[in-house]
């Protein structure tokens, strides 16, 4: 199946999952898919792809669907809800770090096959787990507090709190997403790929950030009309 098949496929089961866990779970399914998505995305993020002629890491798609649980969360439930998810995602990221560096120091068996495979992923994993982890709490915490200044001032502004929902979640991810490309890019793969694959791969992962940002408001909208259980019920 083409990669671009695959990323458009990608992006409705990601988008689609984070509604469908929001419906059935209200925001403690959205901080499971933050638990989910975090590990995910800093594995699949070592994928280096062609497509849409473009050269590419996997993990967009995911990173996308991260920023897109913190404007549900900030939307619907609240700003230290969408904080929370946020808080969530680095202290996954700080257990799973621990945790697979832990595999890489056992002496696997004479019958074992797959310590070579874990050791090629995950010997790389420390410096772009830590670099993710500081990259992510950075910019989501930026997204929340921007989502939340767009929609004081849209407020104040026009006196109705519900209107111009396109724009506060277009308007922070847009640019929390800019730095999120940047930063990460450069932290991760500095030293790792030369400085025209760094600038590709920095502006193929906006684009595609740009587009996921303009597709997730349909959903953000949808999820003001879910119904999804609260904590306490």
């Amino acid at each position: 199946m083409p990669n671009e098949i695959l990323l458009l496929l990608s992006l409705v089961i990601c988008f689609g999952a984070t509604l469908v866990f929001y419906r059935l779970f209200g925001a403690v399914g959205l901080y499971c898919w933050t638990v989910m998505g975090t590990v995910a995305a800093n594995i699949e993020v070592l994928i280096l792809v062609n497509a849409y002629g473009m050269e590419q890491t996997l993990g967009n798609v995911m990173f996308a669907s991260l920023f897109l649980v913190t404007d549900i969360l900030s939307e619907n439930v609240g700003k230290k809800e969408a904080n929370r998810a946020v808080n969530l995602g680095i202290a996954t990221s700080v257990a799973f770090i621990l945790v697979s560096q832990l595999w890489l120091q056992y002496t696997p068996s004479p019958n074992d096959w797959a310590m070579p495979s874990i050791q090629a992923i995950f010997s790389n994993t420390p410096r772009l787990m830590l670099v993710s982890l500081v990259v992510y709490g950075i910019t989501q915490k930026f997204d929340v507090w921007l989502y939340h200044k767009w929609w004081t001032f849209t407020t104040k502004k026009y006196g109705d709190s519900k209107r111009f929902l396109w724009l506060r979640n277009n308007g922070s991810t847009m640019v929390s997403q800019f730095l999120n490309t940047l930063l990460f890019t450069v932290g991760a793969f500095i030293g790792i790929y030369d400085g025209p694959t760094l600038v590709s791969v920095v502006l193929s992962s906006y684009v595609i950030f740009l587009v996921t940002s303009l597709l997730d408001t349909p959903v953000i909208y949808l999820s003001r009309k879910v119904k999804a259980p609260k904590i306490n019920e």
